[in-house]
């Protein structure tokens, strides 16, 4: 007899036959003398949409909602039938013998599984493969400790629950506010709390205030002190009068009335996890979070040089530490070879900094795998998410940082200065961050964080300072500044906000803080990225340079749908019961009668509201399909015109983000018109026909040919047809309504 194993991608099902020595291959999947090994191509199997509940649900009306089957249905998805009956041939092959899940180690890799076996009513016994990485070894380690599928019962049960009650509240609201204002709306538990929160940082925006604040900044015996406040210790007032008397009162010389010398460490920052790295990939290489976590894969999947992406912790667990010395060897190539083969031969302590069980859950930090890598084989991008990896993994097995910090007290008459410096005395982790080192490309040097500086003349003035000495005053000179409002959201920032959204919680209970923080905020770290893309799709926000603001119509939807939805709490609520239940500390049924009994109350306030909504977008331009007046919309590839009406699926590309530089102001243009007629445009005022940019740049010898042209406009043209609307898009199509 044989074992099937259900991998989630054919790229994890490939290295598990090699390693399992399957080698007869065909399109669906890979045959050994004890292994069969398949695959899904993500979920097979999904909730069946409304209209197979009954026929009352195949025409939108507000009157019949909201549905709520008693039974759930499964339905395979159309577009990978073909692999779910190849899969469900090998499940019930009379030489199986038993089933082995080895779909991504998670809530949703074992309910990718579970739908598959379910959906084909397999009752063959199951075994559950649970690895965080898939390289040989890692594979090989997994499957000589496979543990009984039933371990895995209530984790599936806490998947199932968060699908069913998603489908629930969201095709439920979305039908209600669809209906009710004859305008594509939708709404979730995750996406409109996000959408709140831009909003509410646009209003902390508009209503902001600026205020101006001084300070004294003096120069005595070659050293910059900054005055501050005697009585609460800071070093700015709001009060001009005040400074500009301190000014004139502040004569003579400087009395230095402390001095204090001490020893102290800094620490590398903790691992990453995957909402960190998406944070810092967008800052310093304007990365969204989906391409962020599109890399991720690649670097795990197919070079598999690092561990699983999709995890919520910065920790290591403690049976990992006597793998270390063997994952630093791996990563010892081209810049990181001197200082990993340095560690590799040092005794690693494991200190609580970056191992600890339990602040694991799931999976541990995001670190480099015992796979050797190749550098040379990785594109552009995936060297640069790959160098943030290393350069992280390798700073927390590095030591402290050791320095000396001064700190100076000194007195002007009544008023009191500081002056503090430090000098480094053992650069330990720093070094991975040292300008010196050389980055991916020459451009990124600059940019690399913890830069090692040499000691300045002001800090050898310093060392040397005692007590009671009195220094001549060079100069004193008032400061000004303003005070600022906190900046617009860009995906890096909200990303992060989403993770730790209690901010924007409308009641401040602690409980519930601390179930958000517990639960890991809004979503989780694998469906934050696409949580984002559904906002842009559905024009609820846009983007401005690297900001994200909020669209007309993303306030509007936010005014129409009841409060308790816009805020974290209800997320807070939810995770923390599916955690329950993925514990086996709560029924599964019980949860999702109470989210039946809020879909309940949500849709009679939708449907009991008095307010209305209107497209401020609209224009002169008439769809060729219906004769509808179209809406002008700020998609995330440029300006498009799209049909109000939801049957009518046509819509217009008229701009285009590009990276074609101005000649005149060196800005990034926009590309608007058709055919023969398109042309460069930029906010300077230049503009180009495509004809004439592709001669000059042929002209400055630039690498761009013809092909490189081609294929970037065939790029545009498929940004041009990606789907504008959200998760729900497949229920908008082939309505009955207007």
């Amino acid at each position: 007899m044989k074992h099937l194993v259900i991998a989630e991608k054919p790229s994890v099902a490939r290295d598990i036959a090699r390693v399992l020595n399957c080698t007869k291959k065909t399109n669906t999947c890979i045959e050994g003398k004890e292994y069969i090994v398949t695959w899904a191509l993500g979920h097979l199997v999904t909730l069946a949409d409304p209209e197979q509940y009954g026929e009352q649900y195949k025409t939108w009306d507000l009157e019949t909602l909201p549905m709520l089957p008693d039974r759930w249905k499964l339905v395979v998805i159309r577009q990978t039938s073909r692999q779910y009956h190849a899969v469900k041939e090998q499940i019930f092959r009379k030489d199986v013998s038993d089933i082995i899940i080895a779909t991504d180690a998670g809530r949703e890799g074992e309910l990718v599984a579970r739908w598959i076996l379910e959906k084909a009513g397999s009752k063959k016994p199951l075994k559950r493969l649970w690895i965080s990485s898939v390289t040989d070894k890692a594979i090989r380690d997994g499957f000589s400790h496979l543990r009984p599928g039933s371990d895995y019962d209530a984790l599936y049960h806490a998947a199932e629950a968060r699908a069913e009650s998603d489908w629930v509240v969201g095709i439920n609201a979305t039908r209600a506010l669809t209906c009710k204002y004859n305008a594509q709306l939708s709404c979730g538990r995750v996406q409109t709390p996000t959408l709140a929160m831009i909003a509410s940082r646009e209003e902390e925006i508009k209503n902001f205030i600026p205020k101006p604040y001084y300070g004294l900044k003096a120069v005595a015996g070659g050293i910059s002190f900054v005055w501050s406040d005697a009585k609460n210790g800071s070093a700015r007032t709001f009060d001009k009068s005040r400074i500009d008397e301190i000014r004139r009162n502040s004569q003579g010389e400087m009395l230095v009335t402390e001095v204090r010398r001490k020893m102290k460490k800094t620490y590398s920052p903790a691992l990453y996890d995957l909402t960190a790295l998406q944070r810092e990939a967008n800052q310093r290489f304007g990365y969204s979070a989906k391409a962020t976590l599109n890399i991720m894969q690649r670097l795990y999947e197919n070079h598999k040089v690092l561990t699983y992406p999709r995890t919520d912790s910065r920790y290591l667990t403690g049976d990992m530490t006597g793998t270390l010395k063997e994952r630093l060897l791996a990563c010892a190539a081209g810049p990181y070879r001197k200082t990993a083969s340095r560690l590799a031969m040092q005794d690693i302590r494991a200190n609580k900094s970056f191992v600890n069980d339990v602040k694991v859950s799931d999976h541990h930090a995001i670190i480099p795998t015992e796979q050797y890598v190749q550098l040379e084989h990785m594109s552009n991008e995936e060297r640069r998410i790959y160098d943030l990896v290393v350069r992280r993994f390798l700073a927390v097995l590095s030591p402290a940082c050791e320095y000396e910090e001064t700190a100076l007290a000194g007195t002007i008459g009544k008023e009191v200065f500081h002056a503090r410096a430090s000098r480094i005395l053992k650069t330990g982790w720093r070094e991975i961050y040292d300008a010196t080192w050389q980055d991916i490309e020459a451009d990124d040097t600059a940019d690399t964080p913890w830069n090692q500086g040499e000691s300045t003349a002001e800090e050898h003035v310093l060392a040397n300072i005692k007590e009671g000495t009195s220094l001549s005053v060079a100069s004193i000179s008032v400061t000004e500044g303003q005070t600022s409002p906190p900046p617009y959201f860009t995906e890096g920032t909200l990303i992060a906000a989403m993770e730790n959204p209690v901010k924007y919680m409308l009641q401040k209970d602690r409980a519930l803080a601390r179930t958000l923080g517990e639960t890991g905020g809004l979503g989780t770290v694998a469906t934050r990225a696409d949580i984002i893309e559904k906002l842009f799709g559905s024009f609820l926000m846009e983007k401005k340079g690297s900001e994200i603001h909020i669209t007309s119509k993303g306030k509007q939807l936010l005014s129409l749908v009841p409060d308790d939805l816009k805020s974290p709490e209800l997320t807070a609520k939810w995770e923390l019961r599916l955690q329950a239940i993925a514990r086996g500390r709560e029924s599964s049924e019980a949860f999702m009668d109470e989210i039946k009994a809020y879909t309940q109350s949500l849709i009679c306030q939708i449907k009991n509201s008095g307010a209305s909504f209107r497209h401020d977008n609209l224009t002169r331009h008439k769809s060729p399909q219906c004769g509808k007046l179209m809406l002008e919309v700020n998609g995330k590839h440029g300006k498009m015109l799209v049909c109000q009406d939801r049957e009518c699926s046509y819509r217009e590309t008229i701009s285009r983000h590009t990276n074609a530089r101005c000649p005149v102001c060196h800005k990034k243009m926009e590309l608007v018109g058709k055919g023969d007629a398109q042309k460069f445009v930029c906010v300077c005022g230049h503009k180009e026909k495509l004809s004439s940019f592709q001669e000059r740049k042929k002209k400055e010898g630039n690498r761009a040919n013809k092909r490189d042209v081609a294929a970037y406009m065939r790029k545009q043209e498929r940004e041009a047809k990606e789907p504008i609307n959200n998760a729900f898009a497949e229920a908008f199509k082939n309505l009955g309504i207007k």
